[in-house]
């Protein structure tokens, strides 16, 4: 293959270098497609409906030798798809004697689709492998910091104390829901095999007996599911796969967006690793990863949307609707292919800072904890009176810059109730540790 103007990646470098940008590249929708053509003539020939020189023939000139990326690229405009041109190519690179059987019976939108499945495959490995690197650096930030007590926020605010265990334990969570559904659409990816109209009428007429055979030996060659129908305008595996991979974008936005917040000089509960350079501020240590994650993660659900809308295709093959998907998809597969190296490397880097967490448990001058005492001293003092004392004394933690247990301590109503114990935020973190213990039970 000859190379064509290369897509390297300048303005993304949310994927630019990862195993997704090389496998969802131009060379590689070539590698797709001819794959597809040739896997086509080895399943007829499988079913005796060409011969097995016909299978070689294809098979060895579909290496990729010779094939012009760029020149494809601009024939393809005369058809509005890349098929036309490649089997034109492929045809006369097999030869004369074998070159009839090279696409015989299918459609353009056989080969694109099916070429489109085998790229996602191709595409959804690396993307599994860092989503499991970033599960597994997630666990031990969990069980490291079960009891880390932390501020648990609100609309921005301080809540009621939480751990750091329990938050990273929630991010494995919605990882752990990401790989389970990429790993199940990738799982069920078909083939495309229909012909002209989805009828596969051709074949019948090229000798197969059983033409509903065929589909499910070209699956077989593929490593891709027998599809039950010809799918050229039921368009569930593109919808399944916009849905997985907007979800594993939104999953690991999560992580980052929640990262960023952290992160902020003013808060400073975590790092990470290796922060990036500012070109202006040498004191600058920026979350480079958790933003390009962020980026990617507020693009994702406009991509997917695009792929939805083309559910709506007419007739037996729609003018538009399925041309509509290619860019939008592989945009996708390479943000999110982007996301999970950089959730995998923000993850397994991440510094977490217990001591910040809790001087940050006092900010509030013990407030945090209201809940707790509200709860607790309404059993010691009645409802009425623990609420007047509590409101009372919230006010004069900040016009006095006195802690709230300070002034419970002053109180003769209290003499005899441990404060210590319902004044500590790092007591008051609730089922934080069982729930943290039974999210990492899942695998």
């Amino acid at each position: 293959m000859t190379a064509a103007e290369p897509d390297t990646g300048l303005l993304a470098p949310g994927w630019a270098g990862s195993p997704a940008a090389s496998a969802t590249g131009d060379t590689a929708y070539l590698r797709a497609l001819l794959d597809a053509e040739a896997a086509l003539t080895r399943a007829q020939a499988a079913l005796g409906l060409a011969p097995a020189a016909a299978a070689t023939a294809v098979t060895e000139a579909a290496d990729g030798a010779g094939f012009d990326v760029r020149d494809l690229a601009l024939r393809a405009r005369a058809g509005g798809n890349p098929v036309i041109p490649l089997v034109a190519d492929l045809t006369k690179a097999v030869g004369e004697e074998y070159g009839p059987y090279v696409h015989r019976g299918a459609t353009s939108q056989d080969i694109m689709d099916t070429a489109t499945m085998l790229v996602a495959v191709r595409t959804l490995g690396p993307v599994l492998a860092d989503l499991a690197r970033t599960e597994r650096a997630l666990a031990g930030l969990a069980a490291g910091h079960r009891d880390t007590a932390m501020p648990g926020r609100t609309l921005t605010q301080h809540a009621v104390p939480t751990t750091f265990g329990l938050k990273a334990a929630g991010w494995r969570s919605l990882v752990l829901d990401a790989r389970d559904r990429l790993t199940a659409v990738r799982d069920r990816l078909p083939a495309q095999l229909g012909g002209a109209a989805g009828t596969l009428a051709a074949f019948s007429v090229y000798g197969a007996d059983d033409a509903l055979a065929l589909p499910a030996a070209y699956a077989r060659e593929l490593g891709l599911r027998e599809p039950l129908l010809p799918w050229h305008t039921l368009r569930t595996p593109i919808a399944d796969l916009a849905g997985g991979l907007a979800f594993a974008a939104g999953a690991l936005g999560k992580v980052a967006t929640d990262v960023l917040t952290l992160a902020r000089t003013e808060i400073g509960e975590v790092a990470e690793g290796s922060g990036g350079g500012s070109s202006a501020m040498p004191h600058k240590a920026n979350p480079v990863r958790s933003t390009l994650i962020a980026a990617a993660a507020r693009r994702a659900p406009q991509l997917a949307a695009t792929l939805y809308g083309s559910l709506v295709a007419e007739d037996e093959r729609p003018a538009g609707a399925w041309h509509a998907e290619w860019e939008p998809l592989r945009e996708l597969l390479r943000l999110v292919g982007g996301t999970a190296r950089d959730a995998a490397e923000l993850t397994e880097g991440l510094r977490v800072q217990p001591d910040v967490m809790r001087r940050h448990l006092g900010l509030t001058h013990g407030l945090i904890v209201s809940e707790r005492l509200s709860a607790e001293l309404a059993g010691v003092l009645g409802r009425a009176r623990a609420k007047e004392l509590l409101t009372d004394l919230a006010r004069r933690t900040y016009s006095e810059r006195r802690t709230l247990a300070e002034l419970l301590a002053e109180e003769p109503e209290l003499k005899d109730v441990d404060l210590d114990e319902l004044t500590d935020p790092a007591r008051y973190t609730g089922s934080a540790g069982a729930l943290t213990d039974r999210a990492l039970e899942r695998r």
